[in-house]
């Protein structure tokens, strides 16, 4: 008796259906897209300028390499580094009359303490040893401050929170003419509260 030939398999159409579920996968998986910390670099400087800052209106926030907080000089705990930038953000201590007068600020007005948010800087100096964790807990910290200040201005003048339209309008939520009437009123908050936030070099571990 003969033996029986081996069938051949047609894999004429593998090739179409592996591109079909090429295609398939590319659809229907989604890309978590990585986020990281919002900066913009400043622009190159062709000349140099002497920019004065008052040392009341500077906040000088350092972080060692143990992690430990030391804010205007003094220890601070991480949990008590919002309220204290809120607090220096909105102090609004220039006095009534002066150009630099803020009218919507709510703080105690202290004569030694920021002029108002637009000439409030928050410098933050890091050890070369600090943790990354404690690098990002600190600048989530230090934004939240101004994003607090940015809700309260913007549900006093508009009635909604700054942070929830801006998310609605960077996740494609709100689009069209209602995307550029908020963006427009977002950038009079930004003015109000525009977020000086700086970040000295690390300074080397034991100095």
């Amino acid at each position: 008796m003969g033996r029986r030939a081996t069938p051949e398999v047609n894999a004429g159409s593998m090739a179409d259906i592996a591109f079909l579920l090429l295609i398939f996968f590319l659809v229907t998986t989604t890309i978590e897209k990585d986020k990281g910390i919002a900066r913009q670099l400043p622009p190159p400087i062709e000349e140099e300028l002497d920019v004065v800052i008052k040392q009341k209106n500077l906040f000088i926030v350092n972080v060692n390499k143990d992690d430990q907080l030391l804010v205007e000089d003094e220890l601070m705990e991480l949990s008590d580094l919002r309220q204290a930038a809120i607090d220096f953000l909105d102090n609004g201590g220039a006095p009534a009359g002066s150009l630099e007068f803020c009218n919507y600020c709510k703080g105690d007005r202290l004569p030694e303490s920021s002029d108002n948010p637009q000439k409030a800087v928050i410098s933050v100096q890091n050890d070369r040893l600090t943790s990354y964790k404690m690098y990002i807990s600190v600048q989530n910290e230090l934004v939240a401050a101004y994003n607090t200040l940015r809700n309260r201005e913007s549900q006093r003048l508009f009635g909604w929170d700054f942070t929830e339209m801006k998310k609605g309008i960077d996740e494609g939520q709100i689009t069209g003419d209602r995307k550029n009437m908020i963006q427009d009123k977002l950038k009079e908050i930004q003015d109000l509260i525009p977020l000086k936030l700086s970040e000295a070099e690390p300074k080397k571990s034991g100095k």
